[in-house]
């Protein structure tokens, strides 16, 4: 909250800022998801007894997953960026 106060203070514009954290949130959800399908597409060996009528490597339903994280955790990330965008930066420095 602090550095974004700061941000603010200086100049940046709010809109700048709600892009900058969001953007933060897709890089750290796309970099856990390749970590995730990767280690998924190890685990393929284990997992294919457990599997009926679809692949263990099902091309449709590892981009699908990984689409459906991507985009959940991105959203998820829009209301606290907009949250810290609208505050007042004078106010935010001064409670610290």
């Amino acid at each position: 909250a602090r550095e974004i106060g700061i941000r603010i203070a200086l100049g940046a514009r709010r809109e700048d800022v709600l892009r900058m954290v969001v953007r933060e949130a897709a890089v750290i959800a796309v970099s856990g998801t390749v970590v995730g399908l990767a280690g998924a597409f190890l685990a393929t060996r284990l997992m294919s007894s457990l599997l009926y009528e679809v692949s263990a490597t099902d091309p449709v339903t590892f981009g699908g997953v990984a689409l459906l994280l991507v985009g959940v955790a991105v959203a998820a990330s829009v209301a606290p960026a907009r949250r810290a965008a609208s505050v007042d930066p004078a106010t935010m420095l001064r409670a610290e």
